[in-house]
């Protein structure tokens, strides 16, 4: 790939996603784009020049070179923490309603929207109801969310066995979730630097491990905005390795960071801290067990 290739497919993927491909990414680009030049008998240059005026190919092309790396139960502590801290505290505070939201944005292929499904299953109390929005830029992966199918590959990368004969069937020789947690999560192509409309306010937000693609500049407009849909009593979840430290004094005064666990979480400053009155059914917890 020339230079000006290079250059001018990271412009584009940074116009269309807010993804930086900074000098040093050459050898990802061309891995992930080679298959699609390849398939369409061009090099990766000619390829490149195509994607200004073919959308279907720039699609494509975006799709795949969106960050798609992911897991079941990824990292652990979150979900731990999840169950232990912040579900209680939720179940507590919805009491009236019986019912919680939760966002998963940039979710990839889906495995964090289904772990967060699994838990919900487990520990959500009889009549109460739940939905997981997964939101993500590339189309493809939405369309994986939706089908709720995984290779055997993917199984291994963090499925207990257990929940892997709970909420799995075979198809072919791929796995498919169970439709009770398919019901339980919706998709929505998002852009995460482009407008949040119609999306209203969560009680989770689970925004992990995406920031650090971002420059800072659209790092801080992503927590900016966020804070307006995450209810004043929940709770946002960034990677471990993001923080609100470091952003500008307007975008680090619109949240508080609390530690629960071994996690930080970060919540809105106008939402006051809340013990839990809830009381599980009972005082373990197997993550996806």
């Amino acid at each position: 790939m020339s230079p000006h290739g290079f250059q001018s497919l990271a412009a584009l993927v940074r116009r269309e996603t807010a993804m930086v491909y900074e000098p040093g990414k050459e050898y990802l680009v061309e891995a992930r784009l080679l298959p699609l030049a390849t398939a369409l008998g061009v090099d990766i240059d000619t390829y490149i020049s195509r994607l200004g005026t073919d959308p279907t190919e720039r699609r494509k092309a975006l799709d795949a070179l969106t960050i798609n790396e992911t897991s079941w139960f990824r990292d652990h502590s979150p979900y731990q923490a999840f169950t232990e801290e912040m579900l209680p505290a939720v179940l507590a505070a919805r009491a009236d309603r019986r019912r919680i939201s939760i966002w998963s944005a940039a979710c990839s292929s889906g495995q964090e929207a289904y772990s967060i499904a699994m838990l919900l299953d487990q520990h959500l109390p009889a009549g109460w109801t739940a939905e997981i929005l997964a939101t993500d830029v590339s189309t493809a992966m939405l369309t994986r969310v939706q089908n709720g199918r995984y290779s055997q590959v993917e199984m291994n990368r963090g499925m207990p066995a257990t929940s892997l004969v709970k909420y799995f069937t075979r198809a072919g020789t791929d796995w498919e979730v169970v439709p009770r947690l398919r019901q339980m999560v919706r998709t929505r192509h998002l852009n995460l630097a482009d407008p949040y409309l119609g999306l209203g306010t969560f009680d989770v937000v689970l925004l992990r491990n995406v920031l650090i693609y971002f420059d800072d500049v659209t790092k801080a407009d992503i927590l900016r905005r966020m804070s307006g849909h995450v209810a004043a009593d929940g709770y946002l979840l960034l990677g471990a390795s993001e923080t609100t430290l470091g952003m500008p004094s307007d975008v680090a005064s619109l949240w508080r960071r609390e530690q629960l666990g071994r996690v930080q979480a970060h919540r809105p400053v106008l939402a006051a801290p809340q013990r839990s009155t809830y009381v599980p059914p009972s005082s373990t917890t197997a993550i996806g067990a």
